[in-house]
């Protein structure tokens, strides 16, 4: 996911995609602990999307309190 889709996201679906990249990731641990995946780079990738997501979604924060 690219930054600059992440900016067109109101508030609303950035809470909706943390949610949703925060069970994935949750899905993936457990995938792996049990043999089913064996590519655990796509673990990484997910981590950093949400770390995107979350840090798009507090700009926006900061910017609708000031």
């Amino acid at each position: 996911m690219k930054t600059v889709d992440i900016r067109k996201m109101n508030t609303e679906q950035l809470t909706l995609e943390t949610t949703n990249l925060r069970e994935e990731i949750a899905q993936m641990r457990r995938k792996i602990a049990m043999g089913e995946i064996t590519n655990v780079r796509a673990i990484r990738i997910k981590r950093k999307d949400l770390a995107r997501v979350l840090t798009v979604l507090s700009e926006q924060l900061i910017k609708e309190t000031a």
